[in-house]
């Protein structure tokens, strides 16, 4: 009767093993995907290494892709979090909504940077994911951003008030449930016309999932830049779900 009971035991440790080593495994990787079917962003050239540099320094795995067809249900098991870079248009198709939404339900996370708000327009699920689509921008040029939460692991390390240059989006459809992090002083520059409330970095908990977006990331210094990649790599943390947004 023993005989039979430990080698029984012995498969379940081992089985309960394996499988909390591959829960571990996909917690420590993201899929970066970059796919454009509108503007393309110079940008994504760079800041696609950035995003393994940042995963090598941190011990998280980052794989890339511009193919859509990675959507699937089985692969995305394999991400803690899923990183639309600089995506533009329409990029999915039906089924592979699908599978994404599917993905997020399952607690999945998401992480839009600059043109992911330029995205999808016709899914209304991402809209609110995402949290706000894109309606246009005016020049590059330098404005004041304001940190509303200086106590989250996305901003806790800028000023309150934080000068730099990009290209500045402007918003509709704006999520109300999304939580901000970060808002535009329209008067500090021009062609802002979203008025006194212009979040332009946020995050919340959606439909079972975690976002968090960034409308900085255009022009390629951002992918060099200590302040910005603290901010994205705090979003991450977030979205991947290795840390509170708020300790």
């Amino acid at each position: 009767m023993k005989r039979n009971i430990i080698p029984g035991v012995l498969i379940c440790l081992l089985t309960l093993l394996s499988f909390t080593g591959t829960v571990n495994a996909q917690s420590r990787k993201i899929l970066v995907f970059a796919k454009t079917a509108g503007f393309y962003h110079e940008s994504i050239a760079v800041g696609l290494p950035a995003l393994q540099k940042m995963g090598a320094e941190h011990g998280f795995g980052v794989d890339t892709t511009r193919n859509s067809a990675v959507f699937t249900p089985e692969n995305l098991k394999k991400y803690a979090a899923v990183v639309f870079l600089n995506t533009t248009g329409d990029v999915l198709n039906d089924v592979q909504q699908k599978a994404f939404e599917q993905y997020i339900k399952a607690g999945g996370g998401y992480v839009g940077v600059h043109a992911a708000t330029d995205t999808e327009y016709e899914w209304p699920w991402y809209g609110k994911l995402v949290g706000a689509y894109f309606v246009k921008h005016p020049e590059q040029q330098v404005a004041t951003l304001i940190v509303k939460d200086r106590k989250s692991i996305a901003t806790a390390h800028l000023p309150a008030t934080w000068s730099r240059k990009d290209e500045w989006y402007n918003f509709k459809d704006i999520n109300p449930d999304i939580k901000v992090l970060i808002e535009l002083d329209e008067k500090s520059y021009k062609g802002g016309s979203n008025g006194a409330f212009h979040p332009i970095a946020w995050y919340h908990n959606y439909d079972g999932g975690r976002a968090f977006y960034t409308g900085l990331g255009h022009v390629d210094e951002s992918y060099t830049d200590p302040l910005f990649l603290k901010h994205l790599l705090g979003g991450l943390q977030y979205a991947m779900g290795q840390k509170p947004m708020h300790k």
